[in-house]
């Protein structure tokens, strides 16, 4: 790789991924592009509904915290602010005047972005209340794993296999993806059959980076992912650009993601819930309109009847709702969802 950034021949993923992602001139740094919206939908784009449950969720945060004269939110991974955007629209007037929002993200801040809205590379230090993250950690640059080697991959998307797996990578696959790390060198210093794995130590690490910012709340990280017992055979890697799947080419040209293993990031006291459980626990529901609201009230009627939609689309099984949620309190808070008391 250059001193640049750019790529110049094979290299490991993690380094390929950075290169096209966040160079200079990478997918989600470069100046004037359409940020995530242009390229691929997220539960923020889908529905307004989904930055209301983030709202409801903070005021959960707010009055388990004591309703604090400061209220922070930090939006880890913010693309636009279009979540930040969202949510502090749908804060009661007292809850958002207490509200301090940080949009975390390696591109420049947006033109005619809410100037409430503090723009920031990293998490700021000392945090009190919600740390959101929504497919930020389906972005952190990780390497590739084949039959106990890494994959090198070039400019145009050509794979090559590379050294073996060095000893920290080698043990988290054992550790979080059984069967991926292959057998070991043999003699010959070839490395044992592994099959084809995502090495998400980067995506550890830079999850408690984060949680350890906040002395007190919530923190949740939301995105495509799997679990240790159900990992995907041949890996997740892929690529999105205007819209489309499509081949995961680390020339800055298209998105490049892979799904998260969020079990190997959760902390302790930590939940995994889907986001059909999360957003039903804050109230979001696809359930129809009665149809008498029609007779009573047809704009009400139509009006809830989109909102139906828009609720069906954010908790679909096999959709949105699939998606996972990790749920970390902080410093002592309370956890979430609360667990069911016995009758």
């Amino acid at each position: 790789m250059s001193a640049q950034g750019e790529v110049r021949g094979p290299v490991r993923w993690r380094a390929a991924m950075e290169a096209a992602l966040y160079g200079p001139d990478g997918f989600y740094v470069r100046p004037g592009g359409p940020g995530p919206a242009g390229h691929f939908r997220t539960s923020v784009h889908a529905s307004p509904l989904y930055a209301g449950a983030v709202a409801r969720l903070l005021r959960i945060v707010d009055a388990e915290l004591g309703r604090p004269e400061r209220l922070d939110l930090v939006d880890v991974g913010a693309g636009r602010g279009e979540l930040l955007t969202g949510v502090l629209a749908a804060l009661p007037p007292e809850t958002a005047a207490r509200v301090r929002p940080y949009a975390v993200e390696r591109a420049a801040r947006p033109e005619g972005l809410d100037p409430r809205i503090r723009w920031a590379a990293e998490a700021p230090e000392g945090t009190t209340g919600l740390l959101f993250a929504n497919e930020w950690l389906d972005n952190v640059p990780l390497d590739i794993a084949e039959d106990g080697r890494y994959v090198l991959v070039a400019p145009d998307g050509t794979e090559s296999p590379g050294g073996p797996l060095d000893a920290a990578d080698r043990a988290w696959l054992e550790r979080w993806w059984p069967g991926a790390a292959g057998a070991g060198e043999g003699e010959a210093g070839e490395a044992g059959a592994g099959g084809r794995a995502e090495i998400g130590r980067p995506r550890d690490a830079a999850w408690a980076a984060a949680v350890a910012t906040l002395e007190r709340g919530l923190a949740v990280a939301v995105d495509y992912a799997h679990t240790r017992a159900a990992r995907p055979p041949y890996g997740t890697l892929t690529g999105f650009r205007a819209g489309r799947e499509t081949a995961p080419v680390p020339d800055g040209g298209c998105d490049v993601t892979a799904h998260v293993a969020l079990d190997a990031c959760a902390g302790p006291g930590a939940r995994l819930l889907t986001q059909r459980e999360a957003l039903t626990a804050l109230g979001v529901s696809g359930g129809r309109p009665p149809l008498a609201l029609a007779s009573t009230d047809p704009a009400g009627y139509v009006r809830a009847l989109s909102a139906a939609g828009e609720a069906a689309e954010l908790t679909a099984r096999g959709g949105l709702g699939d998606f996972g949620w990790l749920v970390q309190p902080v410093g002592g808070a309370a956890p979430w969802p609360p667990a069911p008391t016995a009758p």
